[in-house]
């Protein structure tokens, strides 16, 4: 890709059409059998633990499409339904894409739900076959009640590992065609009324090569799968964009500090995809470092890091690669091309300091319900406020501004979701009249079209004088905060006929923080301590706020808040826990 735009990341599909796809976009399968045919030495799925495994694009390909002859024979057509669940690893990546090459739909589904919960999710899709990890093998449909058809491990330890399922013998299926269902995406932890999103594969597709409009991706590059592969995010931005230009997918299994610092160094990893709270550890641990080696070393590596930062925002080069080697290669950061953040946003000052070590870090912006990429900074053109710039063929505005301009974010393009499965009344309020879809998303565009993100609409907290806070803004602020491991701001009924709210905040200490405590003080001097100290850093954060957006209570929680599996805090749930 060129920054002028002359040529487009996906120009190349154009000597593969009529071959390999007809359509205005190839198919998932079409997309990685192509891959297939370009790169078929290329390392294609990798993995470290508990033994070091590979395979070839040619490798993967063929085993693929052996499984979805097994699928086939077993009774799968075009457009059932299969549910995949499991940690991370090359079989479910496998049985994704065989699931795709019988024609069929694939439901993955969140490892942490409940078996019954999942239960219920497969019965809502009408699932016909599942694939799960050994954990949950003998916990899922014990009943029979689903009237399943068949189902695989992804575990050598069950009989029916999808390895030992690999049929040579091709069976004749119908191949899905471009705007065809590719995959039902269920909202973490939906019950009761169930929210599937409907991707085509026209949606998936598109929506991967788009976004290399804003970043340069090559077969030489090296992706690292450490966030839950069935989320929209990881399964787009990390599995189906690696094999879309046949680079190698590492996956991780553990959401450990030390595992994942071994991982990136074994691997060479150049592609890292995370989210702010990790971001936020590793860069805390290495500036940590740096300041245990005294002043007068901190302030010169702090000094040199704002040089190469200026030097890369002004001139385009980046020095920082080439002075800070050996720092990045304490936290194995040293092989990394590109750091991409998504799931919320990042504090501006972690992303300034990536940049400046000579990272090209960068944030992302989407939903599930838009497959999920709508905005990602370029990394030769980045703004250090913003979630990033809206991608090529997607339309995007702002509704219902406020005077700041600030109002709900609205997005129209390919890689918009069909609709929610069986849930027309769903459907019908996510799309305004004239078919834009809302994502209860707040914030504002700039002149060009970079998108600032401010909050959940569902979550404005409206404080005396009509003032609209999103707690979000205010929850950025205590990010690099070490005592601090979770915070959630939140409003309470402060004038109920006027309908006005104040704002509270709940904290949980970090581990480490409460332990250090607790060596000479006792538990209750400890509860005072950090109740004071949480106090104290309100204060702080307070002073550098908008009166208004000011934190009026804070409590410290005896347990740590339920999270996503993106990291996110359970915001709705939560409040109902600790309701004033």
């Amino acid at each position: 890709m060129s920054a002028a735009g002359k040529t487009k990341p996906w120009d190349f599909l154009q000597a593969f059409k009529g071959e390999f796809f007809t359509g205005e976009w190839p198919t998932v399968p079409e997309m990685f059998s192509i891959s297939a045919k370009r790169y078929p030495e290329n390392r294609c799925f990798t993995v470290y633990e508990p033994d070091e495994k590979m395979m070839t694009y040619e490798q993967t390909h063929e085993n693929v499409i052996r499984f979805s002859n097994a699928l086939v024979k077993k009774g799968i057509k075009k457009g059932d339904r299969v549910a995949l669940t499991g940690k991370n690893s090359p079989e479910w990546a496998l049985s994704y894409l065989a699931i795709l090459y019988a024609g069929a739909v694939v439901v993955p589904l969140d490892y942490q739900l409940k078996p019954e919960e999942m239960d219920y999710l497969m019965g809502f899709a009408e699932v016909k076959i599942l694939i799960v990890d050994e954990e949950k093998y003998d916990l899922l449909d014990t009943e029979g009640t689903l009237g399943l058809i068949g189902k695989y491990s992804l575990s050598p330890k069950h009989a029916d590992y999808v390895y030992d399922h690999l049929d040579k013998t091709y069976k004749k299926r119908t191949m899905p065609e471009t705007d065809d269902l590719a995959a039902i995406m269920f909202t973490s932890g939906t019950t009761g009324n169930p929210k599937g999103v409907m991707l085509t594969h026209k949606n998936l597709v598109s929506d991967c090569y788009l976004s290399q409009g804003n970043m340069t991706l090559y077969p030489t590059d090296v992706f690292y799968a450490l966030l839950p592969i069935h989320h929209s995010y990881t399964m787009l931005a990390v599995f189906i964009e690696s094999i879309s230009v046949g680079a190698e997918l590492v996956f991780g299994k553990k959401i450990v500090v030390k595992q994942i610092l071994k991982e990136l160094k074994m691997a060479k990893v150049t592609m890292f995809l995370g989210v702010p709270v990790l971001f936020n550890k590793l860069l805390k641990g290495l500036m940590n470092g740096i300041r245990e080696k005294g002043i007068v070393v901190y302030g010169l590596i702090r000094f040199l890091m704002m040089i190469s930062g200026l030097i890369k925002k002004v001139f385009k080069v980046n020095p920082g690669k080439k002075m800070f080697y050996s720092i990045l290669a304490k936290i194995s950061l040293e092989n990394i091309r590109i750091c991409i953040c998504g799931g919320g946003p990042l504090p501006a000052s972690t992303f300034k300091m990536y940049n400046e070590l000579g990272i090209d870090f960068v944030q992302g912006y989407g939903l599930t319900e838009t497959s999920p990429i709508v905005t990602l900074n370029p990394t030769y053109a980045y703004k250090e406020a913003s979630v990033g710039k809206v991608i090529e063929q997607t339309q995007m505005k702002i509704i219902d501004a406020d005077e700041r301009g600030i109002g709900e974010i609205v997005i129209k393009g390919p890689m918009v979701m069909q609709g929610y499965y069986h849930n027309e009344e769903a459907t019908k309020e996510i799309f305004t009249e004239d078919g834009w879809l809302k994502t209860g998303d707040v914030g504002y565009l700039d002149d060009d079209m970079y998108l600032m993100l401010t909050g959940r609409k569902k979550s404005l907290i409206v404080t005396e004088g009509g003032k609209n806070v999103f707690p979000e803004e205010i929850e950025d602020e205590f990010q690099l905060y070490d005592e601090i491991e979770q915070i959630l701001v939140l409003g309470y009924v402060k004038d109920a006929k006027n309908k006005t709210e104040g704002i509270r905040a709940l904290v949980y200490p970090a581990d480490a923080y409460k332990d250090g405590l607790l060596k000479d003080h006792s538990e209750e001097e400890t509860l005072r301590a950090m109740q004071s100290r949480m106090e104290e850093i309100i204060a702080e954060v307070n002073k550098r706020l908008m009166p208004y957006k000011r934190i009026e209570r804070v409590r410290v929680i005896p347990e740590a808040m339920e999270m996503t599996s993106t990291k996110k805090i359970k915001r709705y749930k939560v409040a109902q826990l600790y309701q004033e």
